[in-house]
């Protein structure tokens, strides 16, 4: 089961920098976002970067990269960041650190975009602001179902079946739970599914 975490945490340095890396990016944007006006006050999340679906903001595509970095609560912060911290090792071993960066970094950046592009608010009076590493994980959890399903000899079937429980479970919540970007989870899957295709066929991992 590629979904047990078994390593101490001198082990999980060593073996997932990257992912230690966005962790502590999280935590990171958490604080400063709590010592600025606080972590849900939505004009502080608009100043440190969230996506904004309309008005002038809409075009700063550096907005599509900080959002991934971005929590409203510490819920939301707990939650992304557990999935970050379970599921996610496997791939940055799998891809290695470079490739597992830029598959997280571009996926997100994607869900973000197919979020606004495909679910932007129409009224042109309001705007939706979002946040959240979502959209990166789900990412990752597109690249995961690519192997299950494409690659099935590199997942055995325990871990098969927990990632296909765990995506129907992730896509109902989106749908059910209020003031979720389930566009922004449904464009990191799609993502995610397509840039680990394009990474393996494109970016050939050294062996050494």
């Amino acid at each position: 089961m590629i979904f047990i975490r078994y390593e101490n945490w001198k082990s999980y340095l060593r073996y997932y920098p990257v992912t230690v890396i966005l962790l502590l990016a999280n935590l990171v944007m958490f604080l400063i976002a709590s010592l600025n006006g606080g972590s849900t006050n939505l004009d502080t999340l608009v100043k440190l970067g969230a996506v904004v679906d309309n008005g002038p903001e809409k075009e700063e595509l550096w907005r599509y990269f900080a959002a991934m970095f971005l929590h409203n609560g510490f819920s939301h912060l707990f939650f992304n960041s557990f999935s970050l911290l379970v599921f996610a090792p496997p791939l940055e071993r799998l891809l290695g650190w470079w490739r597992y960066a830029i598959l997280y970094i571009i996926g997100g950046f994607l869900a973000n975009v197919l979020s606004v592009a495909l679910g932007g608010t129409p009224d042109p009076y309001t705007a939706t602001v979002s946040v959240g590493a979502s959209g990166a994980i789900y990412a990752i959890y597109g690249a995961f179902l690519y192997i299950a399903t494409l690659q099935r000899g590199m997942m055995d079937e325990g871990s098969r079946k927990t990632l296909y429980g765990l995506l129907m479970m992730g896509i109902v919540m989106s749908f059910v739970t209020p003031y979720v970007n389930w566009m922004a989870h449904l464009g990191g899957l799609v993502a995610g599914f397509f840039l680990y295709g394009l990474i393996i066929r494109l970016l050939k991992r050294s062996r050494r």
